[in-house]
């Protein structure tokens, strides 16, 4: 399957867009299950499964990027090369929604994770809200991205990208001033299951992204000086 699948679609205007990426190898209909669970968290969400563009060099499914010979020294030289393609994805989507930025929500497993983060490096941002299931960064960011909330999922006992990697952005980007969550959950794999679905909906739902809060703090203290 190459196309990408709208898992749901409001019946009145969209309040978020909420885009899935699957891994390499993969196709859209493997985060359709994930789609449907948040599509009946949140009902007014258009939620999109998306299909990476390009045939897998691996025999089956799509992928962003090849990974055949991939290296820490060539893999950020090939996540780049795929960011515009993704960048248009997400803008086509979000032109369909009809819905700011802030509500967009970019969630990836694996490479889908990896694009997702990498999105949100260095460049202004593409969604409110960025979500990595067993991904990584190719290359930490230097600066934060204001405007974009993260959440990192990884099993612990992950034997494709192990957890260490959410584990140092984590901390690296709590060091720099982002907004992030992390967990990493015991005897869980390279995978998305109903726990992490559940995490992902918490953490959708609880998390008050640091700039609405700084920015009800900034409207509090401008009306106490009005005040007086």
């Amino acid at each position: 399957m190459s196309e990408s699948i709208i898992v749901a679609r409001p019946e009145g205007p969209a309040q978020q867009l909420m885009l899935l990426f699957h891994g390499v190898g993969a196709n859209a209909q493997d985060l359709v299950p994930l789609g449907r669970v948040l599509a009946a968290e949140f009902p007014e969400a258009f939620v999109v499964s998306i299909a990476a563009p390009l045939p897998s060099d691996l025999g089956a499914g799509r992928q962003w990027f090849s990974v055949q010979g991939i290296s820490e020294d060539n893999r950020a030289e090939r996540v780049e090369a795929a960011l515009p393609a993704f960048a248009e994805t997400v803008a086509r989507w979000q032109r369909d929604a009809g819905v700011g930025t802030d509500a967009v929500a970019l969630i990836g497993f694996s490479q889908g994770g990896i694009m997702a983060l990498e999105s949100t490096r260095d460049r202004p941002a593409l969604a409110g809200r960025v979500v990595s299931i067993a991904g990584r960064f190719a290359r930490l960011p230097e600066t934060p991205n204001e405007a974009t909330t993260l959440h990192m999922f990884h099993g612990k006992t992950d034997p494709v990208i192990p957890y260490g990697y959410t584990v140092e952005a984590a901390e690296h980007l709590v060091a720099i001033g982002a907004d992030v969550t992390a967990d990493v959950i015991p005897g869980i794999g390279h995978q998305v299951n109903a726990e992490i679905a559940e995490l992902l909906v918490e953490r959708l739902r609880g998390h008050l992204p640091r700039r609405v809060w700084a920015a009800a703090m900034k409207a509090a203290r401008e009306s106490g000086a009005d005040a007086a």
